[in-house]
């Protein structure tokens, strides 16, 4: 019993070895615009959502947030929150506003290192990569500043650099 496999006509004509190609490239295309649509999984930062009068802080912290930190131009994740930032950091560095108050903070970890700067009080965590979480403690919303290693010269540099935004939007 043989197997009869018909052509379509606008392949017929071509001549066999683009016909061969033909089924490669398009799947090759398809997968290739897949991929490009789904954005990396570095770009998908879980958004807070904090009801209130934080959610009102955080947008205002949004809005005065810098273009650019430490030389690092400002590149949001998608799908875009007016509760997270980014800057362009190798790996990138991330500010989320509005998180939940870390449990750490009743725990053991309650009297790691917590610089101040401006009358704003980060506590701070070393993450298992080497990087750090800064949380802001005693404001009206709790702001995180991800910093993972690498990104900057000093961990605390981004974290510092966003203390007058923070302190201007966000009340003690």
């Amino acid at each position: 019993m043989a197997i009869e496999l018909r052509v379509p006509r606008a392949l017929a004509a071509l001549p066999a070895p683009i016909r061969w190609l033909a089924l490669p490239l398009a799947l090759t295309c398809t997968v290739v615009v897949l991929l490009g649509s789904w954005g990396s999984a570095d770009d998908q930062v879980a958004a807070p959502q904090p009801g209130g009068k934080a959610a009102g802080y955080c947008r205002a912290l949004a809005a005065a947030l810098p273009r650019e930190l430490l030389g690092h131009a400002r590149k949001d994740p998608s799908p875009a929150s007016p509760y997270v930032a980014a800057w362009d950091t190798t790996p990138r560095t991330v500010l989320r506003c509005g998180v939940d108050r870390p449990e750490a903070l009743d725990g053991e970890h309650a009297k790691d290192w917590s610089p101040t700067v401006d009358d704003v009080t980060w506590w701070s965590q070393k993450l298992t990569d080497g990087g750090y979480r800064f949380v802001t403690t005693m404001r009206a919303a709790y702001v995180e500043v991800t910093v993972p290693a690498g990104a900057a010269a000093n961990p605390f540099d981004p974290a510092a650099a966003l203390t007058g935004a923070v302190k201007a939007t966000i009340p003690g």
